[in-house]
């Protein structure tokens, strides 16, 4: 069985996440993440943190929450 979850990062989606046994593979939900396409993690946590890193190392602007 997999499984999926929403990666969201600083208020913003990065993509998802589909796991099975094996790990996890990234699906970019927005032009900024596409780096992560495709890529696997070996966890969910990890894979978000990946999306944190990738956005604090490019300085990119973070949505604020109303």
């Amino acid at each position: 069985m997999s499984t999926a979850y929403v990666i969201e990062v600083y208020n913003r989606t990065a993509g998802i996440v589909t796991g099975d046994e094996h790990g996890f593979s990234f699906f970019s939900s927005e032009r900024a993440f596409d780096s992560l396409e495709g890529r696997f993690f070996a966890s969910a946590r990890e894979a978000e943190r990946a999306a944190r890193a990738l956005l604090n190392s490019r300085g990119m602007p973070r949505r604020r929450s109303l």
